[in-house]
């Protein structure tokens, strides 16, 4: 079985370490993003309540743009640009080039930010150096992928199709924010990018780090992505009880799946057991996503995107969460265990997902739901600063221990 070293290289010890892996650079970049960026969706959505908003997006429509695009892709090029030569087993990325990406994505961001509040012309400027960015990354991935001498690339060949997908859809976000039309793409870009793309790493890597030994369903991630791509049609076209009856199926069947593989929980070590319950969040979100779809439905309100929050929430950020602090501590050379603080930030994320979750479920009985979506937001904040506190030290200076 092909093995993933975590053993920090030599080169990199006689140079700013900060920029000499390209996880570094681009973990705290979306740390710091996701602080921001929940900042600024807090104060826009609080404005557009008292219909004093002048921004140049709405605050849902930033709040999306800027997770999708911003916040995940940040920790999305920083996993892959470390980790996707070795599934291929094809050279690494040199480090001009991933830089030349951070720092397109930094000063893209910026003007998006600035541009938000004060020029339409600034924000677009910095949506299209976004989306350049995004396609210089697009590139690489795929020549390592053209490169490949892994004789399996079935795992990559998905991922890769999910990056075409988000770039393609960060190109219509920015045409329908032009001409107002209605973000239909972002069904897509949820979907079939952010969580197809945390799925098809996560299905590849949490049974390769628990040594489970159980073949996985041949057809498995190509149904998962067919279950995907019909739900998301249904709530493009507007038909939720196909779509809540897909999360439904699609749900069960994942969890059907993962219990077959027979990951063992109570002999794991803490890492492992977080990307196993970070695993168990998909069919879980979806499941539960779907009942209270159907719920709408029937009972004719709305639980604000339930579904998507679980799954953004539960899966996506826990996920990030555990593969984020075992890559950190695998690169800097010391050993990618959860310790007792770590395990706090994971359970301070799954407080995060049930505030998030009540806040739905309050707003949809119509109840006085104010103080927790200011309790959601809040611990989203504290969620990205603790977890910043604790890892910033290690991806900037590495591990002090060793070198002391």
């Amino acid at each position: 079985m092909q093995k993933f070293s975590t053993d920090k290289p030599n080169s990199i010890q006689n140079e700013n370490y900060f920029l000499s892996q390209p996880h570094q650079p681009f973990f705290l970049a979306g740390i710091v993003w996701a602080v921001v960026g929940m900042l600024v969706f807090m104060a826009g959505y609080k404005m557009f309540l008292k219909g004093d908003s002048h921004t140049f997006l709405t605050p849902s429509a930033f709040h999306a743009y800027s997770l999708i695009y911003i916040v995940f892709t940040h920790f999305f090029i920083g996993f892959l640009y470390t980790t996707f030569s070795r599934f291929c087993q094809s050279d690494p990325v040199k480090k001009p080039y991933y830089l030349r990406t951070f720092f397109l994505y930094q000063t893209a961001s910026v003007m998006i930010l600035v541009g938000l509040f004060s020029s339409q012309t600034l924000m677009l400027s910095g949506m299209l150096l976004l989306l350049l960015g995004q396609v210089v990354f697009l590139y690489m991935i795929q020549r390592i992928f053209a490169s490949a001498q892994a004789p399996l690339k079935d795992d990559p060949f998905w991922i890769l199709l999910s990056l075409y997908i988000g770039t393609a859809t960060h190109a219509f976000f920015i045409l329908a924010t032009v001409f107002e039309w209605p973000y239909f793409a972002l069904p897509f870009a949820f979907n079939l990018y952010l969580v197809f793309m945390t799925f098809s790493v996560a299905q590849r890597m949490v049974p390769f780090f628990s040594h489970s030994s159980v073949s996985k369903h041949p057809r498995f991630v190509l149904l998962v992505f067919a279950g995907l791509l019909l739900k998301s049609l249904a709530s493009i076209v507007g038909v939720p009880l196909l779509e809540a009856a897909t999360s439904f199926l699609l749900g069960i069947y994942i969890l059907l799946e993962v219990m077959r593989w027979k990951l063992s929980f109570s002999r794991s070590p803490n890492i492992l057991k977080i990307l196993h319950l970070a695993l168990y969040w998909m069919p879980i979100a979806l499941i539960i996503g779907a009942l209270v779809q159907f719920g709408e439905y029937f009972m004719e309100v709305s639980f604000l995107f339930v579904g998507t929050h679980l799954l953004a929430l539960g899966f996506l950020t826990t996920i990030i969460i555990g593969f984020g602090t075992r890559v950190t501590l695998g690169h800097s050379g010391q050993p990618p265990h959860a310790d007792r603080i770590t395990l706090q930030i994971f359970y301070l994320t799954q407080i995060v997902v049930a505030a998030r979750l009540l806040y739905s479920l309050v707003y949809g009985f119509d109840l006085n739901a104010t103080w927790l979506f200011d309790l959601s937001l809040s611990l989203w904040l504290l969620l990205f600063i603790f977890w910043g506190w604790k890892f910033a030290p290690v991806l900037i200076y590495g591990n002090q221990e060793s070198k002391a």
